[in-house]
């Protein structure tokens, strides 16, 4: 394995470990909870920056950073089976959950506030832990 590999691996394998950490700001549902409270969540900006950099960069992120990229690349080594049908789902997701989100916005007559630490406790939430 050539050491761009290995470095890939490496860097999106340890995206995915972070994942609990990094949850929130990967969240489609905060980008709607934000919107119907008026505010600009950190997830919004998040995928807003994934969109604009997609346009330059491609699919780096999703080669290079993404958590769901790591689960990929360790399935890979127990079932090598390439997918081929299922590129129709994306737009199936993607176009309500869009769709949702300016409709929000446009019905709470649009955004009122930026807070990037939405929903989060000091940057990061690594769960909630409840001792009675």
């Amino acid at each position: 394995m050539k050491t761009r590999q290995k470095v890939r691996k490496t860097v999106i394998i340890s995206a995915f470990l972070l994942f609990p950490a990094t949850f929130f700001y990967l969240s489609p549902y905060l980008i709607i909870d934000g919107t119907i409270n008026g505010i600009i969540a950190g997830s919004f900006l998040f995928f807003s920056l994934l969109f604009i950099s997609s346009l330059f960069l491609g699919r780096a992120f999703c080669g290079w950073i993404c958590p769901s990229g790591g689960v990929q690349d360790i399935v890979m080594n127990v079932n090598e089976r390439k997918v081929t049908k299922g590129n129709s789902i994306k737009w199936i997701i993607w176009v309500p959950w869009i769709a949702i989100i300016v409709l929000l916005a446009i019905k709470n007559g649009g955004y009122k506030e930026v807070d990037p630490f939405y929903q989060t406790t000091f940057g990061f939430q690594l769960g909630m832990f409840m001792l009675y």
